[in-house]
């Protein structure tokens, strides 16, 4: 068979400041739930091979609800662990095997909070992991300024040079389970997907140019530019 990449949805968290009772990645966005969005983009995207939603265990009866209603093709469901890093653990040793033959030889990790990624975006990302071993989106944060330890001094960094971090982030995926397995073992805690990387592998992160619409929604209030975004026609189905 030929190789083929992997991508893996988030949606092990519970999201409790959007305020809402049930996991918002069920909440309804456009007529459809928050979660299925990012679902449909990664089947629509050319290559993608493997689709896994990393779900809570408590959630089971919502996941059956969406991938019956709301999402085509196969979706392989894995229940995540106490904290981001575990569920994408998690997520990786349910890969283990194809990622040992071969089958697998790159994996994609998304927030399922991020529901308006667009496969052009994945598909760039994708691609730039597969030629430099990994790659995440970003947009250019020209208003970061910088904390001199010890003294606490503000400096002010140059323009171009920061970066806000998106999501789905890419890599080559044996190095990338390697590193996630030496993470566990060491007992580290990423701040996501590349700081793992970063601190356990020599794979180099590429940065690709992110998207404004690729917010990832944390209150009530980006649920409803959410829908914004979709009802203005700016999202990329």
């Amino acid at each position: 068979m030929k190789p083929h990449a992997a991508a893996v949805v988030l949606a092990s968290g519970s999201g409790t400041r959007v305020g809402a009772e049930v996991n918002k990645v069920y909440l309804p966005l456009a007529g459809r739930r928050l979660v299925s969005w990012s679902l449909g983009a990664f089947a629509r995207t050319p290559g993608i091979g493997v689709l896994v939603l990393v779900a809570r265990p408590q959630d089971q009866g919502l996941v059956e609800w969406v991938l019956d209603r709301e999402v085509d093709g196969a979706v392989e469901v894995v229940y995540g662990g106490r904290s981001r890093q575990e569920s994408e653990l998690r997520a990786l040793r349910h890969l283990s095997e194809r990622i040992d033959d071969g089958t697998v030889d790159a994996v994609l990790l998304h927030d399922a909070a991020r529901p308006l990624v667009s496969p052009e975006l994945i598909a760039a990302v994708l691609q730039a992991a597969r030629r430099h071993g990994g790659a995440l989106p970003g947009l250019t944060a020209d208003d970061i300024i910088s904390v001199e330890p010890g003294n606490g001094s503000l400096e002010v960094l140059p323009p171009g040079t920061a970066i806000r971090a998106q999501t789905p982030q890419a890599f080559h995926a044996r190095p990338l389970i390697e590193a996630y397995e030496e993470a566990a073992r060491q007992g580290f805690e990423g701040t996501d997907t590349s700081s793992v990387m970063e601190q356990f592998s020599t794979v180099p992160t590429h940065w690709v140019a992110g998207e404004h619409e690729n917010f990832k929604v944390t209150y009530a209030h980006d649920l409803l530019l959410a829908e914004k975004v979709v009802a203005s026609g700016k999202y990329r189905r």
